[in-house]
This record gives C-alpha cells, sequence and structure tokens, in this order.
C-alpha cells in the first residue's frame, strides 16, 4: 500500500526558491503557526494523513526536471498555497541527494475531489484510533475537531558561530588620541554572537503558544567559591561573559483565520528592517547589519500585547509596548540600551505604540514601513518629583524605518533606512549626568544626541545558478555579495558637543555557500571609514549559521 505524507512548504529561507513567497516574515515561531493554518484549511475536513511536516524548500530544487518514472513508494503529496493557481506536486526521492517532482497541473476541481475522496478512504482507519483515545466530550466533536486537538508541537532554532580579526586598535582611546594608535597590530576574537532555541505549540481552536531562549555570545557563567588559601574567603568569579535571554514568550489567539491574531507575553519589536528579518540567512554578513544594530536595540524584544493579521497581501502590525529609558541612552549607541532593564521587572511608568505594515502584492518583491514613537524620560525607578527643572521634559522618541527585498532568479537586492528623533535631547542629557555614580549605577553618563540614522543595502547572486541542470552544483547555493551602510549614531542638539568620530562608512564583500538549506558558511571582509582625522578600520570574519527546525509535528503521537 502506498504511504502518502503531506509536505507544507514554509519559505524559511526566502530566497531558496522562486516558487514561494514568505508572506510572513517574523520568528520561526510566526511560521510554524502558518504551517499549521494552511494545512488545517485544506485537510481539516475528514482526512487523516499518516504525516504532515514543515521543512523549506529544498524539495522543490529549481534544478529536478519532470520524471514520468514515479516510483510508487512514499509519494509526497504537496499543497502549494503561494498566490500562483493551485497545484499539487508529486515528489519521489532519487539517489538520496537529489529529488524530482512531477507537477499534475490544470486539476479540476472534480479530480481534486476523487483524489481527496482517496485519501480519506485510505486513512479512514486511523480516525477510528484517533476518536478512540479522546474522552467522551471530545467523540461527540467532528473529526476535524478531535484532530485539531491532539496538540501541535514545534521545536528549532538558529544560531552563528564566527572568528573576527580586527585590523586595528581597541584601545578606548583611538579615537581622542587617534596619531598613538596608527600602527596598531591588531586583535582577533572567537564568538557565538547568537544561539536561539524555539519552543512552539498549536492548542487548536485558534491558541497557540511560542518561546524563544536566546544565548547572547555563548551565554553567562558565573559562580561563587571558596578560597582555601586565603582564610576560606568567598570569591565570585566570572568564567564567560554574555547574556541570556528570553526573547519570546507569548499567547495568541486567531480570529477569522490569520485576518485577526491577538497576541500577548513577551514579543519581537518589528521596527527596522534587522528586527524583523534578523535570522543568519536573512542577511549576507557575517554579524547582523551595523548600522541598525547599533542605534536601536535588535534584537528588539518587550512585554506588551500585539495585534497583527494578513490580509490578501497585506500584513499590519501594531503593538502596545513600554517606553524605552532615556537613563540609559548613550553617544555611540543613541537608544540602542534604552530597552535594557537592570532590576526583575521592566519599568513600565510610559507606554509607547510600534507598528508596521508590509507588502507582498509583486512577486519577488517585500516592502515595510515600521515606525515607533513614545515619551522615555523618567522611565526608570530613580525619579525626583518634588524637582521643576524637568517638569516639561518628555523625552520623545521618534523612529521611522523603510525596508524591501527583492529577489529574481539568483539576484538579492535588500535594502533599509532607518531614521530616529528625540526631543528635549538636551535636558536628557543634564538629567543622565546626575544619576547615582556608585560603582554599581548602571547608567552610561554620557550626552546623547537628538537624532540618528542610518541607511545601506546589500546585493548577492548565486552563482551555482549558471552552472548546468544536470550538475550537482545546482542543489547548492553560492552567494557572492557586497554590501555598503551608513550610519551616524550622535546628531547632538546645538547646545551641545558634536562627536566626529560618530559619523562612519561601513563597506564589505564575501561570500555565502550553503551545501544544504538549513546551514551557510560566510566569509567577509570590510572597512569602516570614519571622518579624515581618524584611522581607518579594516577588518575580516568567517561564520558558520544554521537555521532549522528540530521537530515538527502536526499530530501527537505521530
Amino acid at each position: 500500500m502506498n504511504k502518502f505524507v503531506l509536505y507544507c512548504p514554509i519559505p524559511f529561507l526566502p530566497h531558496r526558491d522562486p516558487l514561494f513567497r514568505r508572506e510572513e516574515s517574523q520568528t520561526p515561531g510566526d511560521l510554524f503557526w502558518h504551517a499549521h493554518k494552511r494545512a488545517s484549511d485544506l485537510y481539516g475536513k475528514g482526512i487523516f494523513l499518516s504525516k504532515v511536516f514543515m521543512a523549506t524548500n529544498s524539495i522543490l530544487i529549481q534544478r529536478c526536471k519532470d520524471n514520468k518514472k514515479i516510483q510508487r513508494k512514499n509519494h509526497i503529496l504537496i499543497y502549494n498555497y503561494t498566490p500562483s493557481p493551485f497545484s499539487l506536486f508529486l515528489v519521489t526521492p532519487h539517489r538520496k541527494s537529489a529529488y524530482y517532482f512531477c507537477a499534475l497541473k490544470k486539476l479540476s476541481m472534480r479530480r481534486i475531489s476523487f483524489l481527496l475522496l482517496f485519501l480519506t478512504c485510505l486513512f479512514g482507519f486511523q480516525f477510528v484510533n484517533a476518536a478512540s483515545t479522546a474522552d467522551s466530550l471530545s467523540a461527540k466533536k467532528a473529526d476535524t475537531d478531535s484532530v485539531c486537538s491532539r496538540g501541535r508541537l514545534t521545536i528549532g532554532g538558529y544560531g552563528e558561530g564566527v572568528y573576527k580579526y580586527n585590523f586595528y586598535s581597541d584601545n578606548v582611546f583611538r579615537y581622542s588620541h587617534a596619531d598613538r594608535y596608527t600602527q596598531s597590530k591588531g586583535h582577533g576574537r572567537m564568538d557565538l554572537p547568537h544561539a536561539v532555541f524555539l519552543l512552539g505549540y498549536d492548542f487548536g481552536h485558534g491558541w497557540t503558544f511560542n518561546t524563544e531562549v536566546e544565548f547572547e555570545h555563548g551565554g553567562t557563567e558565573s559562580a561563587v567559591e571558596v578560597e582555601a588559601e586565603e582564610s576560606g574567603e568567598f570569591e565570585q568569579e566570572t568564567e564567560r561573559g554574555g547574556e541570556v535571554a528570553l526573547e519570546q514568550f507569548w499567547l495568541q489567539k486567531s480570529f477569522l483565520g490569520s485576518k485577526i491574531n491577538i497576541r500577548a507575553g513577551h514579543i519581537v519589536v518589528p521596527v527596522g528592517g534587522t528586527n524583523n528579518a534578523h535570522l543568519p540567512n536573512e542577511f549576507f554578513g557575517v554579524y547582523r547589519p551595523e548600522g541598525e544594530n547599533t542605534i536601536i536595540p535588535c534584537t528588539w524584544h518587550e512585554n506588551g500585547i500585539e495585534l497583527w493579521g494578513r490580509i490578501k497581501g497585506w500584513r499590519y502590525d501594531v503593538m502596545l509596548i513600554p517606553a524605552l529609558n532615556s537613563s540609559f541612552f548613550n553617544v555611540s549607541g543613541w537608544v540602542h540600551n534604552g530597552s535594557a532593564s537592570p532590576y526583575e521587572f521592566r519599568v513600565a511608568n510610559k507606554l509607547a505604540v510600534a507598528a508596521r505594515v508590509d507588502n507582498y502584492s509583486v512577486k519577488g518583491l517585500h516592502v515595510g514601513i515600521s515606525g515607533y514613537v513614545g515619551n522615555c524620560f523618567r522611565n526608570d525607578i530613580i525619579t525626583d518629583e518634588h524637582s521643576t527643572r524637568y517638569a516639561d521634559v518628555r523625552g520623545t522618541v521618534a523612529i521611522g524605518g523603510l525596508d524591501f527585498s527583492y529577489q529574481t532568479g539568483g539576484l538579492i537586492l535588500r535594502g533599509s533606512g532607518l531614521y530616529g528623533y528625540l526631543t528635549d535631547a538636551a535636558m536628557v542629557s543634564s538629567f543622565n549626568a546626575t544619576l547615582s555614580n556608585s560603582s554599581q549605577s548602571p547608567y552610561p553618563h554620557t550626552l546623547v544626541g537628538m537624532a540618528a540614522w542610518t541607511a545601506g543595502g546589500e546585493v548577492g547572486y548565486d552563482f551555482f545558478r549558471l552552472a548546468k541542470e544536470s550538475s550537482r552544483l545546482r542543489g547548492h547555493n553560492f552567494f557572492v555579495f557586497a554590501r555598503y551602510e551608513y550610519y551616524d549614531s550622535y546628531i547632538p542638539a546645538p547646545e551641545l558637543i558634536d562627536y566626529q568620530w560618530s559619523d562612519r562608512h561601513c563597506v564589505s564583500g564575501g561570500i555565502n555557500y550553503r551545501p544544504i538549506p538549513e546551514i551557510t558558511v560566510k566569509a567577509e571582509a570590510g572597512v569602516r571609514l570614519l571622518k579624515s582625522q581618524y584611522n581607518i578600520e579594516p577588518w575580516m570574519a568567517l561564520g558558520i549559521t544554521w537555521a532549522a527546525f528540530f521537530k515538527h509535528d502536526f499530530h501527537k503521537g505521530e
């Protein structure tokens, strides 16, 4: 007996195959929810398949040709929900290293109905087994409800390993005394910028849950030890710096399919191109783009409530979150550290609104606009309520961004621009200088600019697409790319000092090699250009990244 498997393709690597477009742009958790929803829409009415799973588009690699000699084992039924006309694909493995597919085109609704009826009969006996495990209340429900209530689990994540060598000094005075560091030998580092693990669950009836735990730079290792040779004194040791953060932790209820979704908990704030697309396969560089990663929080995640949805080729997103904390703004990173909290809670004296709109109407093109606005002054536990000097200070932060990506054939083009403005910058800077300056104080005590901005783009081409269709190279990707970026983290108010070193141009180029869709090997070299009185800052970096789902069960127990 032939075994049919439902394969629901999700473009986790959106540039992998032009047959599929990414209508979702957030996290792996969103993608996993989207896969379940699409599969449920088509197969939730009385059909039970032996397996339903999600993966990238590696099976539908472009070099595959129609294979009329379809083997009659392990047939795979694929539901293509892209904007193109409805089609089904019958897929069979061939020589383990490649897949061939035969498109069953121009299927009439009658043929589709017969096919679905055949599948229903083929696996009908499994409905009996499923119903026997349900309680008496579930047994009275329709088959669709009993199947949906069986639970859907996803485990996945992404990570990066990097080696970087900077051919310039890392001394803190390299800008104030640039002439002293012109002959620096440089410095190297090995790093794990991000290691993120995802756990998602679909409860059914529109309720879903997702969480992501992120280890930045290898996490943190510290301990208290008793020193035997120092009169039994306790000593605290830090063996490794880094951060461990809960990047996402939310519950979601969906209405009207995917048109209206309410999400509450710890959520990603998709302001700017990098926060919206921060997986390592969504940018060519070894590290994330430098501009947005410098002047705004990245990855930006907050406690809050979110309303989002999709209507045809549009996706909207509005959220209410705690405002940034102006006490942590600084000269080199503008509001980057404003979402940080050294306390066991996130201060929310002031609230802010973030929003985003994306459009996917044009094939291969994605355009998004995003913004944030909120009063950030005194959004801290340390406030002087009796002072009248700062009574009218609001410290309003307004951020606006535009980003896009375009893919055609082997060409990928991405770009973004972001501008931010801070009212009362001089007063905020003056207030920050008065904050506690004890040895344990978390405050930076630096000036903050009234504005910051960044703009940049990258272009890459997959040269393996030039290989012959019979070549094994067509199953891999080899991108050669170039990137340019400009940013200024400190545009001062008229009464503040101007620091010239905050104005930077970044130019780089390199390669991305993907032996399989989930793994990318990166190499990049570049230079950071400051104004003429400062030294140039060349560097090179090597990296390896992964982004994948370890487990994706549509039905519990499979």
